[in-house]
């Protein structure tokens, strides 16, 4: 079972934790607009894993 057990819910937070970027060095949240790391200014960033 999920751990949000309202479907309005769950889905809002995976838009939530979905629109981001992660740095492939430093692991840091970023803006899904952002073109390089606000903490260490690498231009590696991916796109959260989804969840299946």
């Amino acid at each position: 079972m999920s751990p949000v057990a309202d479907p309005e819910l769950r889905e809002l937070a995976r838009e939530h934790l979905s629109n981001r970027k992660i740095c492939r060095n430093c692991y840091a949240r970023n803006s899904i607009r952002a073109n390089k790391c606000r903490r260490c200014r690498s231009t590696d960033l991916r796109a959260p894993r989804r969840e299946s």
